[in-house]
């Protein structure tokens, strides 16, 4: 059974930074394109950053140039560096599989709550 554990969500200031991580049990990351997703309150989830097996990244619209995507293939993590934080980026964050918003998804982990707020 797959297992998703998301971690490094905090409180930060707007235009502040956090990294966050995600492990996994299994080989998921060799297996699967993964991506990160997430939550905010009242609202439906939604794709945040892609990045394929063969290390090709992809980003919402909302987030590129802000966010970076990438694996610790010894660590077996997938991370999420954000950058230059906006109130809007408040939401609890999610790492599966790419495609995870439809019936394909991986079971979801607890994710990360991440807050920005002065």
């Amino acid at each position: 059974q797959v297992q998703f554990v998301e971690s490094g969500g905090g409180l930060v200031q707007p235009g502040g930074s956090l990294r966050l991580s995600c492990a996994a049990s299994g080989n998921i990351f060799s297996t699967y394109d993964m991506g990160w997703y997430r939550q905010a309150p009242g609202k439906q989830r939604e794709w945040v950053a892609a990045i394929s097996r063969l290390g090709i990244t992809n980003y919402a619209d909302s987030v590129k140039g802000r966010f970076t995507i990438s694996r610790d293939r010894l660590k077996n993590t997938l991370l999420l560096q954000m950058n230059s934080l906006k109130p809007e980026d408040t939401a609890v964050y999610y790492c599966n599989r790419v495609d995870a918003l439809g019936p394909s998804s991986l079971p979801w982990g607890r994710g990360t709550q991440v807050t920005v707020s002065p």
